[in-house]
C-alpha cells in the first residue's frame, strides 16, 4: 500500500463546547454517531473527547482529498475506538464511495488533546492511484 492522502486539523476544546452549550442534543445527534456519543459521553472530559472527533473528522475528510463536497455529512465520517483504545475510521455514504474511487483502502488516524487544544492527523492508504 503507499500513501494516498494526508490530513490534520486542530480545534479549540472551548469552541466546541460552546456549539454544544447552544445547541444541545440537536448539534450532537447531527455531527456525531451513536458510537461517538456513546463514547465521548462516556469519558471524564467529553468535550476534549468530543473535540477531537470533530478534528478527526475534519482531517480525514482533508486525507481523502475532498473536504466537505456536496454530499458527505458529518455523520458519513465516524471514529470508533478498538478494545485497546486506538481510534478507526469507518466511512459511510458519500465519503465511502469517494474513497473507494480513490483506491483508499484504510484510513489511520491519531487523535490528542488537552484542555485547550484538540488536533487529529489522518493518513489514507491504497493502491496507486490510475
Amino acid at each position: 500500500m503507499q500513501i494516498l492522502g494526508i490530513g490534520t486539523d486542530i480545534v479549540e476544546c472551548l469552541r466546541i463546547g460552546r456549539l454544544i452549550e447552544r445547541h444541545g442534543e440537536q448539534f450532537i445527534q447531527r455531527v456525531y454517531s451513536s458510537r461517538e456519543i456513546q463514547y465521548c459521553q462516556s469519558r471524564k472530559q467529553a468535550m476534549q473527547h468530543f473535540a477531537g472527533r470533530w478534528a478527526a473528522k475534519e482531517a480525514i475528510l482533508k486525507a481523502l482529498g475532498t473536504g466537505w463536497v456536496r454530499g458527505i455529512g458529518w455523520r458519513d465520517v465516524e471514529v470508533v475506538n478498538q478494545g485497546g483504545g486506538k481510534p478507526i475510521v469507518v466511512l459511510h455514504g458519500h465519503a465511502r464511495q469517494l474513497s473507494e474511487q480513490a483506491g483508499i483502502d484504510d484510513i489511520l488516524i491519531t487523535i490528542s488533546h488537552c484542555r485547550t487544544y484538540a488536533v487529529a492527523y489522518a493518513m489514507a492508504l491504497g493502491r496507486k492511484e490510475a
